[in-house]
């Protein structure tokens, strides 16, 4: 059992150690500004693609899904319909009901 809480506490501290290096070299890393404007830009596309590109999409594959359903109509009225009691989730209301109907 100590051996697996040395490994716990080694791997901890390793990790914790792999932090602190990875955040002293984020403070000195710097991008220059026209990077950090396309960078910028990229990121407003990404999160407005569906606005931007996405409606035009929706519309032509809507009108292909209406026109396939158009195409597979099925004739409800004439498929036999299922009929199936509706049963209360408490089954003491069941029990009263059933006395009732006698």
């Amino acid at each position: 059992m100590r051996a697996e809480i040395m490994r716990v506490w080694i791997a901890c501290f390793t990790l914790i150690f792999i932090l602190a290096k990875l955040f002293d070299w984020a403070q000195q890393f710097s991008l220059p500004l026209p990077v950090c404007i396309l960078g910028g830009v990229f990121l407003s596309l990404v999160s407005n693609h569906e606005k931007l590109f996405g409606s035009s999409l929706r519309n032509t594959l809507g009108t292909a899904i209406e026109k396939s359903n158009e195409s597979l109509q099925i004739n409800v009225s004439t498929s036999e319909s299922a009929s199936f009691p509706l049963i209360n989730s408490y089954p003491q209301d069941n029990i009263l009901e059933v006395e009732n109907k006698e």
